[in-house]
């Protein structure tokens, strides 16, 4: 039988940019106290399995709003990212 070796992770630095969020993660970032509001008692999986429901229900109109702030939070992430990187390059 085969030995499993444990493999270290790199320690992820804490100055990194945080990644940008996606427009479902705005969109469920705002609806899940209204979820929770809704349906009191609601396991944490049917929170995210309601706004996922509502997220496909939505039509594309709807999502803009989002998929605007997705696109400018994308546009900052990639601005910090290289700032981050011409300081831990020199």
């Amino acid at each position: 039988m085969a030995e499993k070796r444990k493999t270290t992770r790199k320690k992820k630095d804490p100055d990194a940019p945080k990644r940008s969020l996606s427009a479902y993660m705005f969109f469920a970032n705002e609806n899940r106290d209204i979820i929770r509001a809704e349906n009191p008692g609601i396991a944490f999986g049917q929170v995210g399995k309601l706004l996922g429901e509502k997220w496909k229900a939505m039509n594309a109109d709807e999502k803009v709003p989002y998929e605007t702030k997705a696109e400018a939070d994308k546009k900052r992430y990639e601005k910090e990212k290289a700032e981050y990187a011409k300081r831990n390059s020199a």
